[in-house]
Order: structure tokens, then sequence, then C-alpha cells
């Protein structure tokens, strides 16, 4: 009767644990539950969607989502000194959101309540052909604004960007302003004779007529690396420059409610992009070695901020997973995303309480 009473007491036990594990496995109590990795959908091969959110496919997609995330995994000219292996990025980072939810607590707000979000996979690059590769980027963020959706990108290098634009501008019904946070200006008409270098996606992006150039945002710029042309011709164009000494003297809160100002003016779209050297070296260990640079928690704090007052796409480059073993650099783009989707969040969270009110 010991052992009756026993295997009685250990089924009750067992019971209680599985009732358990099942609430631990909802991402409302533990982001990390045990093996999540390994059971959240796959975009391909072990690689998890970002965030275990749903993957689709945007050739066959009936009903768009609020976002879309996507990975490009290319690498053109290298302009900087050698090989970074960003191409990596999509992966690195998928692998790195596993461990991650939707909820900031800074913020009180978990963005999945307010916000419906799928994986589309990579766009199929063409490493002989950056002319296929862009048009490529093009078609698929064309079929992204399509549905009505907005983009989330992670490249590859900084090339990737204009098509990006370019999508979005054949999609909006206005002119488009850009925040654009980097080390560089990024501007140069060519370099050698790529015209799709990634030291020049802003030069080809001030050629899109729906972008107002007078909107053009650059924020974080400074070092050694930057050329008195790149900044003359964004004096020429209008573009507004906020290097780090001006960003050290305001703050970053002053800088980001100018920035979005600017950008706002007599335009109807934002789109962000995000260079990782935008952050210091010390923090970005995969990505170039520009020093003086923004720390996390202000970038952070300014995604945050443009997300909540609308953004129409964002994207997040220049990551190299090859120099970053224990891929800090990838996190650190996946916390940036979030930021910036929690604050699309509350911007929605705002916009229905207001409507109801």
């Amino acid at each position: 009767m010991a052992n009756a009473g026993a295997s009685v007491c250990w089924t009750v036990v067992a019971d209680e644990l599985n009732r358990i594990r099942g609430i631990s496995m909802n991402r409302k109590n533990v982001p990390m539950v045990a093996n999540r990795k390994g059971s959240l959908p796959r975009v391909y091969g072990d690689t998890p969607s970002f965030l275990g959110v749903d993957v689709v496919d945007i050739n066959r997609l009936e009903k768009g989502r609020d976002v879309i995330f996507s990975g490009v995994p290319w690498e053109g000219t290298v302009t900087w000194g050698s090989f970074s292996g960003c191409e990596l990025a999509p992966r690195a980072i998928r692998h790195s959101a596993a461990r991650y939810g939707g909820f900031l607590p800074e913020y009180e707000l978990d963005f999945f309540d307010y916000l419906t979000v799928a994986d589309a996979g990579d766009v199929s690059v063409d490493p002989n052909s950056p002319e296929k590769t862009m048009n490529n980027i093009y078609s698929s963020m064309d079929r992204i604004y399509g549905k009505g959706s907005i983009p989330v990108t992670v490249g590859g290098d900084h090339s990737i960007t204009p098509p990006i634009v370019d999508a979005l501008g054949n999609n909006a019904k206005g002119p488009i302003g850009i925040l654009h946070f980097d080390a560089h200006l990024d501007n140069a008409k060519v370099f050698g004779e790529d015209l799709f270098a990634r030291c020049s996606p802003l030069h080809r992006i001030a050629q899109n007529e729906k972008v107002r150039t007078e909107s053009i945002v650059h924020i974080g710029i400074r070092g050694p690396r930057n050329s008195p042309s790149q900044l003359e011709y964004a004096w020429q164009i209008g573009a507004r420059v906020f290097n780090i000494r001006e960003i050290r003297e305001r703050g970053m809160t002053s800088v980001i409610d100018e920035a979005l100002r600017i950008a706002s003016n007599q335009t109807e779209h934002v789109y962000v992009t995000i260079c990782s050297d935008c952050i210091d070296a010390s923090f970005n260990p995969g990505g170039p070695a520009d020093f003086n640079g923004l720390f996390p928690h202000e970038l952070f704090s300014a995604l945050y901020t443009i997300g909540r007052a609308g953004i129409s796409g964002l994207d997040y480059v220049e990551v190299y997973p090859i120099q970053d073993p224990n891929s800090f650099s990838s996190h650190l783009a996946s916390w940036a995303i979030i930021h910036a989707l929690v604050g699309l969040a509350s911007g929605k969270k705002k916009k229905s309480e207001t409507a109801t009110a």
C-alpha cells in the first residue's frame, strides 16, 4: 500500500510538472524556454525565424502583416579594407533572436500584443551580379509594400538600402524622409567602377524623385573614414548632418526630436537605415573599427522614439559574424530592432486609445 501511495503522489507531481511546463512554453512567461531554438519555425537548415514568428512566402502571401522581416545575404565590393563576411549576418541575427521575445519592461509593452509579424526568409542574391541582386531586393520589397506591410530587413552590406527605398517610392503616395544612423556619410557617387558599393547608398537614395533630400538626416557621423567631398555633397542637397560632437553636446533626445521633425517635414513616410558602425567599436565587435560612437542605449532609445512616431521601413546592415565569435553585434542588432518594433506598437496603441476615447 505504501508503494501505491507513492505512485499516486508521483503521478500528481508529474501532472503538475507537465502543467507548469505547458505554461512556461508560452513566450509570455519565458522567452528563452527550454529548447525554444529547436522548436521555432525554420527559414532554412537549422536557422529559426526571427523571434520565432511565422515563416511566409511573399509570392503566395494573400494577406499582409504589420511587419515582415527578411534578410539579404549580400556582400558586394569591400570599401574599407578586407573581406567582412556580412552575407552571414541574416543567419547570425536570426539565431541570436531565438533568445528574445517582444516585451520590454522599460516601456511595459509587448509588441506582439499590437503587431502581426512574419519572416519572409532571405532575398535571392547573385554573387556575380550586383544588378540582379538589387533587382531581386526591389522585387521582394515591392511585394511586401504591395501587401500593406512594413519591411524590416537585415543585410548584408549597406548597398541593399536603395532598392528598398525605391520599392517604398513605388508604393508611396507622398515624399519620403530618411533617417540614417552611421559613422559615415555613405554618399560617394561611385567606388572605382562599382555604382552599387556600400559607401554610396545615400547618393543613390538621393536620386530617387520621391525622396525629399532636405529630409535626409545623417546621425552619428564621425571619424577619419569620411571625406570632405561627401560632407560637401550632403550640404549641397540640403541634408542635415548630426555629427558625434553635436550629439554629445546636445544629448540624443534633443537630436532625435529635431531629426524626426526634419525627416517628417513635407513628407508622408520616414525610412530608417542603420549601419552597425554607428555604435562605438567597443560595443560592436562584429563591425568596423570605428571609435567614439553611439552607446547602445542611445540607439535603442532613439529607435523606440522613431518607431512610436511611425516608420515605413527599417534596415540594419554591416554586421560581420566571422569576427564576432560571441555574436554580440548580432544580439545588438536584434535588440535594436525589438526597440523599434516596441516603439511602433506603442504608436499603434496610442492611436487606438485616441480613436476610442
